[in-house]
């Protein structure tokens, strides 16, 4: 029997409440240049450390398998239950949703940034020095106004936050997934999108589409400092996939700030929560929403941010700025509560890592690890050992006890 196909047999529905925090890019490794601790480890949690008093389990989760750095996509969709290497979906499709844009068959999306381009078309920043959200909205209004269309397709461009947009490309005979138009890295120029498909032709006149976008656009931010170029990744359409209340049983709700990880949540079909903007406001929201829905993914951005930065101290801040919003959500404890990150992000690295993320697991049942604190060195140490990400909701649901009995 398939598993799912058995978690779904044994699924029991019950009036139980599930909260999945994700403190995006939690986990972090130790090096001498920080004092051979974490920011975790370093930072001072004593609302996390009196949640950790009361008994929880704690453990390490591999996002998708051992060495394989996840994007954010992978990272969240193994926290929501879905296998990251049987439903692979591109950031353009995630960005595109969480923006508030319906996509459409035959559609496809691109995350987009804009970056600073040097005189011979080499990337020189690749977030443009981070340009404000007011920046990017004035850029986006300039070039959806001069392009609208690109061969047969129409064009539809949307500023997110930050240096961030997406672009759709709307049309007959389109798909993808393509290559990205990013070198990762600067010091290189923007790359020619390819299908992945070789032989998939509607792939191909999806890459010829963009490469006509890119011929269009560039041009007119080409003196616009310092955003005067623009990379793309994540181009693909929608796929289908179940929805998270089809799997489990849950009513589910997302409170995000950042668009890419409400069009995570609005793809498996969450009810997005509209207006926090703090992760304190996002605590409140969730008290007010509580009788409401049966799950709630909320999401946190910044200990990610300043680990791409390689900013520790910024890390370590962002995670006591969490702690100390906390009380409000354990003020109105659900009878499950996850802890994590949707995977590492060491600031030695300045990005993603494979790295197992800490996890922190509390309810009636947990049990207690009888540790001092939630880090990576205690989660080591914990019961829930080391296990792939698309079984916390698992855990979760056994948890709240949510499953009957397996066999005689």
């Amino acid at each position: 029997m398939n598993l799912d196909a058995l978690y779904s047999e044994l699924t029991l529905k019950t009036k139980a409440k599930l909260a999945l925090v994700v403190l995006d890019g939690l986990g972090d490794i130790a090096t001498k240049s920080q004092g051979e601790c974490t920011p975790l480890e370093a930072a001072a949690t004593p609302n996390l450390d009196a949640l950790v008093a009361r008994g929880v389990a704690q453990g390490r989760m591999t996002p998708v398998a051992p060495g394989i750095t996840p994007g954010s996509g992978p990272g969240h969709l193994a926290l929501f239950g879905y296998d990251p290497l049987e439903f692979q979906v591109g950031r353009g499709v995630i960005e595109a949703l969480g923006l508030g844009l319906g996509l459409k068959a035959g559609d496809v999306a691109a995350r987009a940034n804009f970056c600073t381009l040097d005189a011979k078309g080499i990337v020189t920043d690749r977030r443009a020095g981070r340009i404000e959200t007011k920046v990017c909205e004035e850029l986006c209004a300039l070039l959806a106004k001069k392009v609208k269309k690109v061969g047969d397709a129409e064009v539809i461009i949307k500023a997110g936050k930050g240096h961030r947009f997406v672009v759709i490309f709307r049309g007959k005979g389109l798909e993808g997934p393509l290559t990205d138009a990013d070198p990762h890295r600067e010091g290189r120029p923007i790359p020619t999108v390819e299908a992945v498909d070789k032989k998939s032709a509607k792939a191909k006149n999806a890459a010829k589409l963009i490469a006509e976008f890119y011929k269009a656009a560039l041009p007119i931010i080409a003196k616009k400092k310092p955003a005067n170029g623009f990379l793309m990744r994540g181009i693909a359409h929608q796929p289908a996939i179940p929805t998270f209340e089809e799997r489990y049983q849950l009513k589910p709700a997302c409170i995000a700030v950042y668009p890419m990880y409400k069009g995570l949540a609005q793809l498996v079909g969450m009810t997005k929560l509209e207006g926090p903007q703090t992760i304190a406001e996002q605590f409140e929201r969730y008290v007010a929403e509580y009788d409401n829905y049966d799950y709630f993914f909320i999401h946190y951005k910044y200990t990610d941010m300043y680990g791409e930065d390689g900013n520790f101290e910024a890390k370590k801040k962002a995670i006591e700025d969490f702690d100390d919003a906390l009380p409000i959500l354990l003020a109105k404890m659900p009878d499950v509560l996850a802890i994590t990150g949707d995977h590492s992000t060491p600031c030695a690295m300045k990005g993603h890592s494979w790295h197992p993320q800490p996890v922190l697991l509390h309810s009636e049942f947990s049990g207690s690890d009888k540790l001092d604190r939630f880090t990576e060195t205690g989660a080591n140490l914990g019961s829930l050992g080391v296990f792939d990400a698309k079984f916390l909701i698992r855990h979760m649901q056994a948890n709240a006890k949510m499953f009957d009995k397996f066999g005689a």
